[in-house]
């Protein structure tokens, strides 16, 4: 059955560009457009899309505006936020995933080139709409605090228990990253006596504007590294959008090192270069956790690790918004454990004696 899927978007060049892409796939039905929210809640009341995809800049009832509305009555409806390609646009976007979006995308930044447009509106847009309503990825929002009982850890059982001296953390997460990063942030109250390292699949300014939420929430202070940047307990390091970051160690000091080389698994930054790196410098020390996204990046890393005498943790499907990277990791037998998300910041702080 064809994904159903409802366009809100005030540009008619716009509108047509997008229905123009999702007419070629089968597996994709364009059911409506609507011009603001506005209308946008009226269509999603009387005929609940598969789907929705939202611009952030509309007349009468913007994206945001239009976006909090719907999570009243709607909260697993997957949403994806069209912005533009500006600073003011990344921190909408931002605002977005924080308040409940599952997923952005950039506009095509020249319309005129109408076949370029199309091309990257194909390659991007079409597999976040598939993986969201994947058939096996129902859930689209984790599940409430008050379940967390009901929910067991998944541990390996050909791993050991865990009595490694932990010298760094390295997460690796996609798409529904943000709010799961919120997640983990705002419940250490107490920073970490190791460094942290993130890669988070977004471009540049989306990153900046994350790393600066997430410094407000706990006692965290989370930055974009320079390059060459010694890294220092207490601190997380998030890979800046468009910039590979991975680790290296000169005359026995460990050093962050960002590069510009040709994206892997189509991801720059990607976890794959970080957790490779991490194996390396920390040997037996890492404990990795692979969140939430879409793809494999992460599986070939986490190899890496464990084949280094490190440790990875997963974030369980349930919990989720995509269970790709996490999923790739769990079924090729590396993860040591498969967590719910609302319990891992706990167990790390138990792991490390806090």
């Amino acid at each position: 059955m064809a994904i159903r899927v409802l366009i809100v978007e005030d540009s008619l060049i716009m509108r047509k560009v997008i229905e123009t892409v999702l007419a070629v796939d089968d597996e994709i039905t364009v059911i409506g457009s609507a011009t603001n929210g506005l209308i946008a809640l009226e269509m999603i009341r009387k005929q609940p899309p598969d789907l929705v995809t939202l611009d952030i800049e509309m007349p009468e009832m913007d994206g945001l505006s239009a976006l909090t509305e719907i999570r009243k009555f709607n909260k697993t409806l997957p949403i994806i936020m069209l912005s533009s390609m500006t600073k003011r646009g990344a921190e909408q976007t931002m605002k977005a995933l924080m308040q409940g979006a599952n997923d952005y995308m950039e506009k095509p930044s020249n319309l005129t080139g109408l076949e370029d447009s199309i091309a990257y509106l194909r390659e991007g847009l079409i597999p976040k709409i598939k993986a969201l309503n994947s058939k096996n990825n129902s859930k689209y929002y984790p599940h409430k605090k008050n379940q967390t009982q009901e929910l067991s850890i998944f541990k390996n059982p050909k791993s050991d228990d865990l009595n490694k001296s932990i010298q760094s953390i390295c997460i690796g997460v996609s798409t529904g990253g943000p709010m799961a990063l919120v997640e983990l942030f705002e419940f250490w109250k107490t920073a970490l006596p190791v460094p942290i390292f993130i890669v988070q699949h977004m471009p540049p300014k989306f990153t900046e504007l994350l790393a600066n939420r997430l410094s407000t929430l706990g006692a965290t202070k989370v930055i974009e590294p320079y390059d060459g940047q010694t890294p220092e307990p207490g601190f997380a390091y998030m890979a800046p959008g468009g910039w590979h970051m991975k680790l290296i160690s000169s005359n026995g000091v460990v050093k962050i090192q960002l590069n510009e080389e040709p994206p892997v698994n189509s991801c720059r930054p990607s976890v794959d270069i970080l957790f490779k790196s991490a194996a390396l410098v920390y040997p037996s020390g890492v404990l990795a956790l692979v969140l939430t996204g879409m793809g494999t990046d992460g599986l070939n890393g986490a190899k890496s690790l464990v084949d280094s005498g490190s440790t990875v943790w997963v974030q369980d499907e349930s919990t989720s918004t995509i269970w790709g990277m996490p999923g790739s990791v769990a079924n090729a037998g590396l993860a040591e454990r498969v967590v719910a998300l609302d319990l891992i910041p706990k167990m790390i702080q138990t792991q490390l004696g806090l």
